[in-house]
């Protein structure tokens, strides 16, 4: 395939994964909003703190996922044996998470304060479904078939907020919205199984796609994601031990600007990574995936400078009028978290494994800095920077080894 071909496939592909992710996000906001209006305060926060537990939990899922999506990437003569090992570890690994949920319900009734272990045990039945998609979701994206993709991403949040607004409009509790999201989770599943159900058999699979392998590198996966997530997370448990009540409140008011840039441009990340798996087209789609995630984060802090009345109405109104000025800062810090989003995802795409010395070590030095800080504009400033650090520490060593191994993949024979 010629590469302007290509490039319009990738377009044309971005495009329809661009409307899925941002109508799967709508829709999960959407879910939130009706939960938190219907449940009341303390049931939304039980609800909450579960949906934070499944997060870290996704954690595996993701793991699983950019495994299978790198491996038939970089080797599409074995797509049918990496696609049955995938999914038969996909498969081990959402039962044992599950199981091990399922024991420790107490503990997380407890660590939770939700007064329920029925809600703890929908938490562990829930984590199943969402792990095992995440072994189908890394096989359609490493085979690039972006319309199944985006069906699938639709199939993540349009049934959860219409299946769990009826069950939070029939009984308002946290554990009918917990419900509503396992349920949710089955959609998805049904659509990877219906795109893949004729995939081939193959004769014996390849020693290097064993369990095995795929285990130890979706492990590691999960570990640099996991890494990622506490960098782009803590700096709001900073602001809850730094800053009073009111602060805090801020802080948090601003993030969400800095989540909307983030999510924003995440279609970019998920069309980028088999490219980004390849010697050969690896700095091309780094540089392009950069530069496009940079323009869109310009515009947003421009907008968010010239338009922050505008921009208030989504953070919060006129209560948390004092943080208009840093809207643009925030904007800055989500493009800043998208960038090393797509960089952490570069880090496993070539499997590099001293490179997440750096995200754990830029975590230890946020940490450190932001304890000392004493106002909302002076955290934020620290977090901007300290991740634009790494960021630009992780690019200049991304676009160096892609340079390196570039020339060696035109040399190569065949």
């Amino acid at each position: 395939m010629s590469e302007p071909s290509s490039a319009r496939r990738a377009l044309s592909g971005g495009g329809r994964v661009a409307v899925a992710t941002s109508a799967m996000n709508v829709a999960t906001y959407g879910f939130t909003i009706v939960a938190a209006r219907a449940v009341g305060p303390s049931e939304y926060g039980a609800f909450a703190a579960c949906l934070s537990l499944l997060i870290v939990v996704q954690v595996g899922a993701l793991g699983l996922q950019a495994t299978a999506a790198r491996r038939i990437a970089v080797d599409r003569g074995n797509v049918a044996a990496i696609e049955r090992a995938i999914l038969a570890l996909a498969g081990k690994v959402s039962l044992a998470v599950g199981l091990l949920l399922l024991l420790l319900v107490p503990a997380i009734d407890a660590l939770l304060n939700l007064d329920s272990l029925v809600t703890a045990a929908v938490v562990a039945v829930a984590a199943v479904p969402l792990t095992l998609a995440g072994g189908q979701a890394g096989i359609l994206q490493g085979e690039r078939r972006w319309g199944a993709l985006a069906v699938f991403y639709l199939a993540q949040g349009l049934p959860r907020l219409l299946v769990g607004t009826s069950l939070v409009l029939w009984r308002p509790s946290a554990t009918s919205a917990l419900l509503g999201v396992a349920i949710g989770f089955l959609f998805p599943l049904v659509v990877g199984w219906w795109v893949l159900r004729d995939r081939r058999t193959p004769d014996v699979v390849p020693p290097e796609h064993s369990g095995h392998s795929m285990l130890v590198e979706s492990a590691h996966n999960a570990q640099v994601l996991f890494a990622y997530f506490a960098l782009s997370s803590v700096d709001i448990v900073i602001a809850r031990q730094v800053l009073d009540d009111h602060d805090a409140g801020l802080y948090a008011a601003g993030l969400i600007m800095a989540k909307v840039m983030l999510f924003l441009p995440q279609f970019v990340v998920v069309v980028a990574f088999p490219d980004m798996a390849s010697t050969e087209s690896r700095q091309r789609a780094l540089v392009r995936s950069l530069l496009a995630i940079g323009v869109l984060g310009c515009l947003a802090v421009v907008a968010a400078k010239v338009l922050s009345p505008v921009a208030m109405f989504f953070v919060g109104g006129a209560d948390f009028g004092e943080v208009e000025d840093l809207l643009w800062v925030f904007a800055a810090l989500g493009t800043v978290l998208a960038m090393l989003q797509l960089q952490v995802y570069a880090v496993l795409a070539r499997q590099a494994r001293r490179s997440v010395l750096l995200v754990w070590a830029a975590l230890v030095v946020l940490v450190v800095l932001g304890l000392r800080v004493e106002s909302v504009a002076a955290l934020v400033t620290v977090v901007v920077a300290v991740d634009a650090v790494l960021l630009t520490v992780l690019t200049l060593a991304s676009l160096r080894l892609a340079s390196r191994a570039a020339p060696a993949a035109t040399r190569a024979p065949g």
